[in-house]
C-alpha cells in the first residue's frame, strides 16, 4: 500500500530518520524545508499523506494547513502532524486546524510507520 509521502521538516536528523523508516516500507518520500513554499510543493509533488512540522522557517505548520484545508485540491489531504511540544494546547490547535494525527518528537519509528500507513489507507 506504499505510496508518496511529502514530508515538511527542517531538522536534518528528523529529516533523515523519517526518510529511513518510511523508504525502508516501500513509500516514496519527497523532503521540503521551507514554510512560505511548502502548500507550493504539496501542489507539486501530489502526496498521499503529508507529514508536517509545526516549526518551520518562514511559515507555522498550523498556517501551512489551514491553507490546506482551504483548498479543494488538498482538503482532504491526510496530514500527521510533528511537533516538539507536546502540549494538550498544541495538540488541540492542531486537530482544530485540521490535522489528521498528531504526534510529538522524539517519535517511536513504528509509531510514525503505523500513523502514515492507517492515514495512506483511510
Amino acid at each position: 500500500m506504499a505510496g508518496r509521502v511529502l514530508l515538511i521538516e527542517d531538522e536534518p536528523n528528523i529529516i533523515e530518520a523519517i526518510r529511513f523508516i518510511l523508504s525502508r516500507d516501500g513509500w516514496h518520500v519527497d523532503v521540503h524545508s521551507i514554510g512560505e513554499t511548502a502548500v507550493a510543493a504539496v501542489h507539486e509533488r501530489a502526496p498521499d499523506v503529508l507529514v508536517l512540522d509545526v516549526m518551520l522557517p518562514g511559515r507555522s505548520g498550523y498556517d501551512i494547513l489551514a491553507d490546506l484545508r482551504a483548498d479543494k485540491v488538498t482538503e482532504k489531504l491526510p496530514v500527521l502532524m510533528l511537533t516538539a511540544r507536546g502540549q494538550k494546547a498544541d495538540r488541540d490547535m492542531a486537530m482544530r486546524a485540521g490535522a489528521d494525527r498528531f504526534m510529538t518528537k522524539p517519535f517511536a519509528n513504528e509509531d510514525v510507520l503505523a500513523a502514515v500507513r492507517d492515514l495512506a489507507s483511510a
